[in-house]
């Protein structure tokens, strides 16, 4: 069994809602909901979703061509700001599977479709209240008023009553099996594959993505699961994160408070002996910082002593 789902991953590395948008007609429906048209001939909808093969590195959730514009769509359980870089990558892969070498050579000018980038998030941590933008520019290290490129990313947050769901049943279907699914693992402790079973289980005695769930029923507990212990270890990952990040903080804080000390001993002149005996300290352990504020004086700046003790310590 864990073989079989290891095979899945591999795969698919993505989740149930690329699994219900590799149909066109929901990819159809999805754009009417964004752009609140009415299109309804599937056949005028050109699929370019990345499927990460050999020659390629990225793999998208799903994208599509229809009347000359190209829509790119990402689903995020996480907080990710770094999406307009990403969909950078994922759209230069789709146009250079579109346009060949040998075109961009011509003359003659190519026309390109127009495209759109959008996020859907439906993760828990506070991001984005509704809806937002991210912008390439806001990643630049220099910012520029004129940005010589750029990439904008329309983020929507599908969570709760969001404007969205009214428009769309397909993704107001998914979400209500993400709610269901979250409420068994939180709520009961339930296994997250026993979750996604009943889960199933309740939208099919719904009405709810009846024909999805019966055609697609193991492999979305394959996807959950892999999706799941992904997410498990991205908030391990984050939660050392900030626990480092607090350590960090605290150890700056020890340290500034022994510079500042020490700044106010050596200006009366006292001996690095001394110091050590009234602060309680080994006279090792503050050798260097002591060094460090005599060679600052008579200026005693203290963010250059802390650049300098860090870069001591590198």
């Amino acid at each position: 069994m864990a073989e079989k789902r290891d095979n899945v991953a591999v795969k698919y590395k993505d989740n149930v809602f690329c699994m219900l948008y590799r149909d066109k007609k929901n990819l159809l429906e999805l754009y009417n909901a964004l752009n609140n048209s009415n299109y309804t001939n599937v056949d005028d909808l050109k699929v370019t979703t990345l499927n990460g093969g050999s020659y390629m590195k990225y793999k998208n959730d799903a994208s599509f061509l229809l009347s000359m514009n190209l829509y790119m769509f990402e689903q995020q359980s996480s907080r990710n700001n770094n999406m307009a870089l990403r969909f950078l990558h994922y759209v230069s892969d789709v146009f250079r599977e579109l346009f060949s070498n040998d075109m961009l050579h011509r003359r003659s000018m190519i026309k390109i479709p127009v495209p759109h980038f959008v996020t859907f998030y439906n993760g828990l941590e506070k991001w984005i209240d509704k809806e937002g933008e991210l912008k390439l520019s806001d990643m630049y290290e220099i910012p520029v008023d004129n940005p010589q490129l750029e990439l904008k990313v329309r983020v929507i947050n599908i969570n709760k009553d969001a404007d969205i769901l009214s428009k769309c049943k397909t993704l107001r279907d998914y979400m209500t099996f993400v709610n269901k699914v979250r409420y068994k693992t939180a709520a009961e402790r339930e296994d997250v594959k026993l979750a996604v079973l009943e889960a199933m289980d309740e939208c099919i005695e719904e009405n709810i993505l009846v024909d999805f769930f019966e055609k697609h029923r193991e492999e979305v507990v394959e996807v959950s699961i892999y999706d799941y212990d992904e997410e498990k270890v991205r908030k391990t990952l984050v939660d050392e994160a900030v626990k480092e990040a607090v350590e960090e903080t605290k150890r700056e804080d020890r340290q500034l408070n022994m510079i500042n000390l020490i700044i106010k001993k050596v200006k009366k002149e006292k001996t690095l002996e001394t110091i050590a005996s009234e602060l309680e300290e080994n006279v090792e352990d503050i050798r260097l910082l002591y060094d460090t504020v005599k060679e600052a004086s008579p200026e005693y700046d203290v963010d250059k002593i802390m650049k300098k003790l860090n870069k001591e310590n590198d």
